[in-house]
């Protein structure tokens, strides 16, 4: 399910003061880093990653990796930084932050 602009901006509010969880570096994705990144999404359902390396068509490309392999949404990517949401329902409302922003 595509997020709406209006939930894309909300995520971007939210997302503008929360910094990179994982950073991707000359090595790119490896299994370690798909969990880690899996793990991030569940946990926090709002994650920052950084994409260290790499010029822009392969920072689209890990990105679209990403995307892909951990069934995620990119809100926004700004550069070298991209904004990834997936919902989890069952989410720890102490760790999610979309949780504990929706209470702001």
């Amino acid at each position: 399910m595509a997020l709406s602009n209006d939930q894309k901006k909300r995520f971007r509010g939210i997302g503008h003061d929360l910094k990179p969880v994982v950073t991707i570096g000359a090595n790119g994705i490896t299994d370690t880093v798909l969990e880690e990144l899996r793990r991030a999404l569940n946990d926090h359902e709002l994650i920052k990653v950084k994409l260290a390396a790499g010029e822009r068509d392969d920072r689209q490309a890990i990105v679209d990796y990403i995307v892909t392999h951990t069934q995620c949404e990119e809100v926004t990517r700004i550069g070298k930084i991209t904004l990834l949401y997936k919902a989890n329902r069952q989410a720890n409302p102490k760790l999610s932050n979309i949780a504990r922003h929706s209470k702001i």
